[in-house]
């Protein structure tokens, strides 16, 4: 069997082709995942593994373009997928992200057509030898973290592209790009594995590693490749907002034709951990413990670490008007949830997580509802749960929760089963995965 290099420098093997309609069927069944999307224009400039497809995105955007203007919303805009997806279209879209640093990926994406190629190239060529001629040991007070996942020379080289790119930094969309360029390196220079959901794993180690003055050459070629293709397919129609989705302030009402969007899964999947390599590089934070103040204090809750430091009253929220038509229920889950976890040895606080977490997206249900049009249309890839084996049927509330704040209809279409390939699952439970479509 061939094999590739990924882009964290992992050896994957290399699938067989297989006919055109078993492309589409297993094309559809990974619409909820970013895999594809490493092979995608400007998509595939930084990984983030919370995405979904991109493919699949354009694909409903095309369907619901009708000849007349449509506009798009993406309240969980993450890096960026929907909004390129959407200038791929020819479409005008918004989308919000709370998430500060990714918030900046999904900016600097966007930036592709004030770029000029050629004054890029310069810069980051610029930068690499004069990072050659000052290169140094790295500061002593580095980091636990990037000590541990990174060897001293990729560690050395790496600080002084950071010095560099510092020293000449002037808030330009060319520097706001080379940042990006100096960002989605990081992982492949690093011989530290990387888990399934972009967590960094130190302990494990990794056969392929990049040195950092070529990973950012090579990677500066694709992204002048990327603007070269989007410059004649896309149009720059897209506005990213780095904004609560609970607030949605900043979007005209009765402008929104079409909602594409996935938002975080009531999974205990902490958003804030995924990015926790590259914010400590470039200082956002200092150290795992920064995370909540830094990030998950502007993101939903969708994590045990998020509704533990925020000492949620779990009566107080299970009382909320915005709750309910799913208050029997959530109530009846939430308090199985607080006495199984007595019987836990990491007592997590999923019964005040999945609480925070359905209150949150009932907010954002309500602030979308005036921001849509009527006749408008929503699709959320969303996935169900069951923390400590309690089942949490995920789409059927929210659909709920839709209907509560003025939507008038749902509908769920699975596309895959989870939990299903794993052998050290914690729990029997079957799971999916599918399309919760909304009709405003």
């Amino acid at each position: 069997m061939e094999h590739e290099i990924d882009l964290f420098g992992e050896v994957k093997p290399v699938a067989k082709k297989i006919s055109t309609k078993a492309t589409k069927v297993a094309k559809e069944a990974r619409s909820g995942t970013f895999t594809d999307n490493m092979k995608l224009p400007i998509h595939r400039w930084f990984r983030y593994s919370a995405g979904f497809s991109a493919e699949w995105a354009k694909t409903i955007i095309e369907q619901e373009k009708t000849g007349s203007k449509l506009t798009v919303l993406d309240p969980f805009a993450g890096s960026g997928t929907t909004l390129l997806a959407a200038e791929h279209a020819g479409v005008e879209s918004y989308g919000l992200e709370s998430h500060p640093f990714v918030a900046r990926i999904a900016s600097a994406k966007l930036l592709w057509h004030k770029i000029d190629p050629k004054k890029y190239i310069e810069e980051i060529n610029f930068l690499i030898e004069k990072s050659k001629e000052g290169q140094s040991e790295f500061p002593p007070n580095t980091s636990e973290l990037l000590a541990k996942c990174y060897s001293d020379d990729s560690l050395n080289k790496l600080f002084a592209l950071k010095s560099e790119f510092l020293k000449r930094n002037k808030d330009t969309p060319t520097n706001k790009l080379v940042w990006l360029t100096i960002t989605a390196i990081l992982r492949a220079c690093s011989h530290a594995g990387t888990a399934q959901w972009q967590y960094i794993l130190p302990n494990k180690t990794k056969a392929k590693v990049l040195d950092p003055f070529n990973a950012l050459s090579a990677k500066a070629d694709q992204i002048v490749q990327d603007i070269e293709y989007a410059k004649k397919e896309y149009s720059p129609l897209a506005k990213i907002i780095q904004l609560d989705a609970r607030l949605a302030s900043e979007i005209p009402e009765k402008s929104i034709d079409l909602v594409v969007t996935s938002p975080p899964y009531p999974n205990n999947y902490d958003y804030a951990d995924a990015t926790r390599l590259e914010m400590t590089f470039w200082g956002d934070i200092k150290g795992w413990s920064d995370l909540h103040e830094k990030v998950r204090k502007h993101i939903i809750r969708s994590c045990s670490q998020h509704s533990a430091a925020d000492r949620i009253d779990l009566n107080k929220f299970l009382e909320s008007e915005l709750l309910k038509p799913i208050s029997d229920e959530i109530s009846e889950v939430c308090n199985e949830l607080a006495e199984v976890r007595k019987t836990k040895g990491g007592k997590k606080t999923y019964h005040t997580m999945i609480a925070a977490y359905f209150l949150d997206i009932a907010q954002i249900f309500h602030r979308l509802r005036p921001l849509c049009k009527d006749g408008s249309r929503l699709c959320f890839v969303v996935g169900d749960s069951a923390p400590y084996g309690v089942y949490v049927p995920a789409e059927e509330w929210l659909g709920k929760l839709a209907i509560h704040a003025g939507f008038k209809s749902y509908t769920f279409e699975k596309i895959r089963d989870r939990n299903v390939k794993w052998k050290n699952r914690k729990h029997d439970v079957p799971l999916h995965e599918g399309r919760l479509w909304i009709e405003g």
